[in-house]
């Protein structure tokens, strides 16, 4: 089964044939590793092509500048995300809107305590461009998001959802953030506020 591909736009080439996914996916993979070792400032596309096991062509096949392949990691690792938190909902009733909420927080605590380069790179890039999607990485977690929801708790995804899922996003990423910089496994006051944090500020739109 192949990777979840960047969009398109993100991408030189998008791959076709596995083999070609196989290189993203492993030059994604050492894109992230090397970020967790060197910082973005001091990330290459050599580095990433050697780390890889592919040519540099191979790299700028896909992406122009390590920039462009810190965002298609981003891309990857929000659908990731949903893919997970879609995997905890396959276990969970849809009569009760707490659990769902969980799932979500808990999904994402998982990834940055575990996934590589997370700390760096989660769904957006260091020093994001003032335009585009990318501009504002939290405006794509909270539409997704409110698919996810308005999909397994059978809600209609109008405006006020749409509202009220982004600023959870907003005020959750800051307090998280927060959160592992008391503690590089998330502090567990603070994570537990959070929770107690979006358990109350959604409860005026899903109770």
């Amino acid at each position: 089964m192949m990777d979840p591909v960047p969009p398109a736009h993100s991408l030189r080439r998008t791959p076709i044939q596995q083999r070609s996914a196989d290189r993203l996916a492993r030059i994604l993979d050492a894109c992230a590793e090397l970020l967790d070792e060197t910082g973005y400032e001091n990330l290459s596309t050599r580095a990433v092509a050697l780390r890889a096991g592919v040519p540099i062509g191979s790299v700028y096949r896909f992406f122009g500048n390590k920039r462009a392949m810190a965002i298609a990691l981003a891309h990857r690792n929000l659908d990731r995300y949903v893919d997970g938190i879609a995997d905890r909902l396959a276990d969970l009733p849809a009569t009760h809107w707490r659990p769902v909420v969980d799932a979500v927080l808990d999904e994402y605590l998982a990834m940055k305590r575990s996934m590589p380069g997370f700390a760096l790179v989660d769904f957006g890039v260091p020093a994001p461009p003032t335009e585009g999607p990318e501009a504002d990485p939290n405006h794509q977690v909270a539409a997704r998001l409110t698919e996810l929801l308005s999909a397994h708790l059978g809600l209609t995804p109008d405006a006020t959802l749409e509202r009220a899922v982004l600023v959870a996003v907003e005020a959750t990423d800051a307090l998280i953030q927060l959160a592992f910089r008391a503690d590089p496994a998330g502090d567990p006051g603070i994570v537990d506020e959070t929770r107690a944090m979006m358990h109350a500020y959604l409860a005026r739109v899903l109770d």
